[in-house]
């Protein structure tokens, strides 16, 4: 049996010392010491071991393995000394004037560039900024924009429903428009507010859509407000953000929570209303659904509608981005891919 273990000896050894050449650092050090010295390693595992020998083999053993033991731990500390003592070579030679690494550093998403573009200008135009609950009621997200149960614009919506142990009806917002009613009621009118934030629909995924994407709503309220105003404040803050004047036109269209309701569209900057394929040949480019704000909504949020008028918009930022960078899918602004977010 002593043989097996002078056996194991030498290769315990061996090893420890094949280990011991390769260490080029402190911790490389510190981890061949805790294999090949430590409580588990090898070498004191044979050293349990000379108890289980017979008598006379006990004391040749257990010599050979304790000054094997010692040698091995004299060699390790001398070249821990020679490692600190490199290390503290490296340090005493640094060049303290030498250029550190450069940090890589970040910056804000693209989309959240353009909102707080969007926030700026609407601020300085009277406008409040506003903030306001992503899971709502189905109450303030459907009924008090005159969308009840029975509403077939309801069908357009594709909704994520939460469950509430309360039993109340809650829903993933789908439209900023609910702090319309949620405004008026908090600051009564006349009122200007702006609400960015994000809105969620049960989409499909592909270039053009995505499930959660970004929009701001805007709300001006006061006595005798008109399409004309809608029309000026919209062209003021798109010249404001494209740089110059912006061409815009109003096409009817059909929303529950204006009336008359309008689709925006401003005249293609890419070819100046010759028509192209950014805009599809038309030379206009569809922006936003506004209108006049309905009755129904106004009393909703606690206004007369025989006293006051108002007008509302909905701004998709993810959209307006897209158009200001010439990115053609929106799912990039959702994906976690460095090379695309670092062109901004």
């Amino acid at each position: 049996m002593s043989s097996d273990l002078d056996r194991a000896l030498d290769e315990a050894v061996l090893a420890a010392k094949s280990a011991l050449t390769r260490c080029t650092t402190v911790d490389d050090w510190e981890a061949a010491a805790t294999a090949h010295l430590g409580r588990k390693s090898a070498i004191n595992g044979l050293l349990r071991q000379i108890a289980t020998l017979p008598t006379d083999q006990r004391g040749p053993f257990g010599k050979r393995a304790n000054e094997s033991s010692r040698t091995l731990t004299a060699e390790f500390d001398a070249r821990k000394a020679d490692l600190l003592a490199n290390s503290l070579a490296a340090v005493r030679d640094f060049d303290p004037s030498t250029p550190g690494v450069a940090l890589r550093r970040g910056h804000e998403h693209p989309v959240l560039a353009i909102r707080r573009e969007v926030e700026d200008v609407f601020v300085s135009m009277g406008f409040r900024v506003q903030d306001g609950p992503e899971v709502e009621t189905e109450a303030y997200n459907f009924e008090a924009l005159n969308i009840p149960s029975h509403h077939p614009a309801r069908d357009f919506q594709d909704t994520f429903w939460v469950d509430d142990p309360a039993g109340r009806r809650l829903v993933m917002r789908t439209h900023t428009s609910p702090m319309q009613v949620r405004a008026m009621r908090q600051f009564g009118a006349p009122l200007r507010v702006i609400v960015p934030g994000r809105v969620y629909r049960n989409e499909t995924a592909d270039a053009t859509h995505e499930s959660a994407f970004h929009q701001v709503e805007g709300l001006v309220v006061d006595r005798g407000i008109s399409v004309a105003h809608l029309k000026g404040v919209m062209a003021a803050v798109l010249g404001r953000l494209f740089g110059g004047e912006v061409a815009v036109r109003l096409r009817p269209h059909y929303f529950p929570f204006v009336e008359p309701g309008f689709e925006l569209d401003f005249q293609c900057r890419f070819c100046a209303g010759a028509g192209c394929a950014v805009c599809k040949g038309t030379g206009w480019i569809e922006l936003l659904g506004c209108g006049l704000v309905h009755a129904h909504v106004l009393k909703a949020g606690g206004v007369d509608p025989e006293a006051f008028t108002g007008f509302a918009f909905g701004l998709g930022l993810d959209r307006l981005t897209m158009m200001r960078h010439g990115v053609e899918d929106i799912r990039h602004f959702h994906g976690g891919d460095l090379r695309f977010f670092e062109q901004f």
